[in-house]
């Protein structure tokens, strides 16, 4: 009996054996919704393009450039980098693999194996081309984007994803010898909003803050910056050059031009380094201090704490934003932190990172210095209100040192008019004395104030007075005018407005 009923639970089990099956339907997940920027496209491939380069660079081989080609004209892009190729066996395997990236556990950037199919969204065909070392053969594998977009929203298509993915692709080979290259071509690109995708200095813009490029050489910070990081980090980068252009370099530089406003300036290097869970070095970076006037422009490239893992940006400013002691004081900031710590791991899209300890590990330990630089912030801001208080105190004793310059006024209401000067410039003086930042500008002040100290002195002494415009009246008539002034003068809110009415009277009676 239990014989047979064990017999029996066997063959249930065998009839409940089914093997898995993966939809076409993920193709559209992996290709559309994971990448709602179209300019995520270049960062997809150009991270691909970096981890042949540093894999040919490792196997002693010459490599490190990348030659992005737009036609806004025919809407093709070119993306061709040096590294050593795919060779021809296996080529259409690794291209056609959904998830199954080989990189896993390697030091790549990549490793989820579906970075290539960023470009199926936006094209109406896809094409990667390449010749290994060594061999004197191109492979070549196109996708049919149109083809596949059709099946994708044709509720009779029933396909897998291994039987779509053979529908929409065909592979050929040719003899052609020369050197190795990898390259992935966008045909018929799709417009999408303002274009982007097409234009030369949006890409330029896209990448000199995302790609693993060089930092400025006109970053006067940059040796100090390499010469911190290079330990254990490759700051060598890619050259990127689009459409014969210059190679593109990172943003920052010592002095960024901002319309309207003040340029923005980089004078100071803070550097910093993460310790891991378990001694080791989780993270390293380094902000840029500068005069924390406000919140930095969007158009400078360089605004918030940016985190860099393999040298490639992870998001847009904002993703360290909770390691300030308020978010706002992210876009005050400048700076990178580069992740060495293979278990903070960034999410699908690449816009954040997976939540682990090891990520809250990053943000306790950075917190201080989201701390220091909301202190410069607030330092700043008092700083400033201290320079605009001085400001309008010294204008409002230049004013009076017109007043009293003009000798309009009879002596009672000039010695009121001078202390009021007196009274300015003390409030001026003690402004001064708190001053924390500004060295040059307060050493400026001082001397400012001495001058028109001297000055006042100098007006309201009876000796050293100067001579009046009424002085040639008689004193019935001078003393209405001084009387008639001094009303003018204390009933009025604008003085200048004041003084330049008790100017137009006297030359009238003069």
């Amino acid at each position: 009996m239990n014989t047979m009923m064990q017999l029996g639970r066997g063959d249930a089990e065998s009839q409940l054996e089914q093997t898995a099956t993966v939809g076409k339907d993920i193709i559209e997940l992996l290709s559309t919704a994971m990448y709602v920027d179209p300019l995520t496209v270049y960062r997809e491939y150009i991270q691909n393009s970096a981890d042949a380069i540093d894999a040919a660079r490792a196997a002693g081989h010459p490599a490190g450039q990348v030659q992005i080609a737009l036609d806004p004209a025919a809407r093709t892009i070119v993306i061709r980098d040096d590294g050593d190729g795919l060779p021809m066996q296996g080529f259409a395997a690794r291209l056609t693999a959904v998830g199954a990236s080989l990189k896993r556990g390697t030091q790549a950037r990549g490793f989820r194996g579906v970075g290539r199919l960023s470009g199926l969204a936006y094209a109406r065909a896809l094409t990667f081309r390449s010749r290994a070392r060594g061999e004197d053969i191109v492979s070549t594998m196109r996708w049919d984007c149109q083809r596949m977009r059709a099946a994708l929203k044709d509720p009779d298509d029933h396909r897998d994803l291994p039987a779509l993915v053979a529908a929409v692709t065909e592979t050929h080979i040719e003899t052609e010898a020369g050197p190795p290259f990898f390259e992935v071509r966008l045909e018929g690109v799709v417009r999408h909003g303002d274009d982007r995708l097409m234009s030369p200095g949006a890409v330029a813009d896209y990448l000199s803050q995302v790609a693993p490029l060089p930092l400025n050489t006109a970053f006067s910070h940059r040796e100090g910056i390499v010469a911190k990081l290079s330990a254990e980090l490759d700051m060598a980068g890619i050259e990127i050059s689009i459409n014969g252009e210059p190679p593109l370099m990172r943003p920052h530089v010592d002095e960024i031009l901002v319309d309207g406003v003040r340029p923005l300036r980089l004078h100071e290097i803070s550097f910093v380094e993460i310790p891991s869970t378990d001694g080791g070095t989780a993270a390293l970076g380094w902000i840029a201090h500068h005069d924390y006037e406000g919140a930095i422009h969007p158009s400078t490239k360089v605004r918030g704490l940016r985190v860099r893992a393999g040298n490639i940006q992870i998001g847009d400013a904002g993703v360290l934003a909770d390691a300030f002691p308020e978010q706002r004081f992210d876009s005050w900031a400048v700076g990178e932190i580069h992740i060495l710590d293979p278990r903070i791991v960034p999410n699908g899209r690449r816009d954040d990172f997976e939540r682990n300890i090891h990520l809250a590990n990053l943000k306790n330990h950075l917190a201080p210095h989201g701390r220091e630089v909301a202190n410069r912030c607030r330092t700043s801001s008092r700083e400033r209100k201290r320079v605009r208080d001085i400001e309008l105190e010294q204008a409002s004793a230049r004013e009076g040192l017109s007043i009293l310059r003009q000798g309009s006024l009879g002596a009672a209401e000039r010695d009121r008019v001078a202390l009021s000067v007196e009274l300015a410039l003390m409030r001026a003086e003690k402004h001064t004395g708190q001053t924390e930042l500004v060295v040059d500008v307060h050493q400026q002040t001082r001397l400012e104030l001495d001058g028109l100290r001297e000055e006042l002195d100098m007006l309201a002494s009876d000796e050293q007075a100067p001579a009046s415009p009424l002085d040639r009246l008689n004193p019935e008539r001078r003393a209405f005018y001084e009387e008639m002034f001094a009303l003018i003068y204390n009933c009025s809110v604008n003085r200048s407005a004041a003084k330049g009415l008790v100017d137009r009277i006297i030359a009238q009676i003069a």
